[in-house]
């Protein structure tokens, strides 16, 4: 499967993460900005999904694309570094102002890389 061409379609993605003693939070999250097949950066506030990945580097995260069924797809996580500048930041500061709203892109700071440690359908 292609994660560029699924991830370009409208959807809902949930990403899950847990801290270093297993309190697990999940929240709802834009589609990553892909890099490869391998490397998926998103963009995160300040808030406990960008404390979990820092405490540990491991998270979840489930794309179900709209439409009828259950097209979509599950990837294991693991952390490969964040920024807090950087184009890439700046491309997800700028894409969320335009598909969610001006200013929105001011509340996020930071950029988390990770690499694909697993790829499981939706269903």
């Amino acid at each position: 499967m292609n994660l560029s061409e699924l991830f370009q379609q409208q959807g809902l993605g949930i990403m899950a993460t847990a801290s270093k003693d297993g309190r697990v939070n999940t929240a709802v999250y834009a589609r990553p900005h892909v890099i490869d097949e391998e490397t998926m950066v998103w963009g995160m506030t300040e808030g406990r999904t960008y404390r979990n990945i820092t405490e540990n580097p491991l998270a979840s995260f489930l794309f179900k694309a709209s439409g009828p069924g259950f097209s979509g797809i599950r990837l294991a996580l693991e952390l490969l570094k964040t920024e807090e500048t950087g184009p890439i930041l700046a491309k997800i500061k700028e894409n969320a102002d335009t598909t969610v709203g001006p200013g929105t892109g001011a509340a996020v700071i930071h950029a988390a890389w990770f690499t694909i440690a697993e790829v499981r359908p939706l269903i």
